[in-house]
């Protein structure tokens, strides 16, 4: 009988170790979704307020009365949208290196400087062949990373000063990169007025209260004079 009430004893004690565990489990998964919940719900507030960040700087850019203070030099133009603060930058496509127009030693200069030295003259022949033979200019930014030897931190330092969409061989020294006009020996102009043209990138960054951001880049050809038609168009979208 005694052997009996220690087996008995065991088992109620197996049963309520598996229990524990399976509750402490389930704990964790429940703690698990709810931290999933609040980061999906956080991130969507976030976004929603970084592309109202960037309607309101289209509404301005359209309009000739406000164009002028929304000037495409990358100054931030800070505003609030109930608990969120944003923050908005505009940059002309005219001050980036234009990966269809320029030339390879502009572009290995630009490498250069983003670290890829070792690797910028095999980058920029790679570049030079994706473009000749024929074959189609660079229609998305993230072709870059296609190229031979090309990696992240390189294609990061890269993708804020390239553009497909200015046509110039050089990017114009009114709007150019601080990056780029050092790297290219641009003269440092600052002309209150100067046309950006058509094509923009926008960042809007949105921070909630509690610390969480989530930012836009988002490159966009205006088209403010079609009557009825949707003033812009995105020719890029990133989160």
């Amino acid at each position: 009988m005694t052997q009996q009430k220690g087996v008995a004893l065991l088992l109620v004690l197996w049963v309520l170790a598996l229990l524990s565990i399976l509750l402490a489990g389930l704990a964790g998964w429940v703690q698990l979704e709810s931290r999933e919940a609040l980061w999906e719900r956080q991130h969507t507030e976030a976004i929603l307020a970084a592309e109202a960040g960037i309607n309101l700087a289209v509404v301005g850019l359209t309009d000739p009365a406000q164009r002028l203070a929304w000037g495409a030099d990358g100054r931030p133009h800070s505003l609030a949208f109930e608990r969120t603060q944003v923050q908005v930058s505009v940059f002309s496509e005219r001050g980036k290196l234009d990966l269809n127009a320029a030339s390879a030693d502009d572009f290995a200069h630009l490498l250069q400087a983003c670290g890829g030295a070792s690797h910028a003259r095999e980058l920029a022949q790679a570049l030079e062949q994706r473009r000749g033979n024929g074959q189609p200019p660079l229609r998305v930014i993230e072709e870059l990373r296609q190229l031979p030897g090309m990696n992240q931190a390189l294609f990061a330092c890269m993708a804020p000063n390239v553009t497909l969409w200015s046509g110039q061989e050089r990017p114009d020294p009114v709007f150019a990169t601080p990056l780029l006009q050092r790297v290219m020996s641009l003269p440092n102009l600052k002309i209150s007025g100067a046309d950006p043209g058509p094509i923009l990138t926008l960042y809007s960054v949105a921070q909630l209260p509690s610390g969480f951001s989530a930012t836009l880049a988002v490159t966009l050809l205006l088209n403010p004079s079609t009557e009825g038609a949707r003033p812009y168009r995105v020719l890029h979208w990133q989160e």
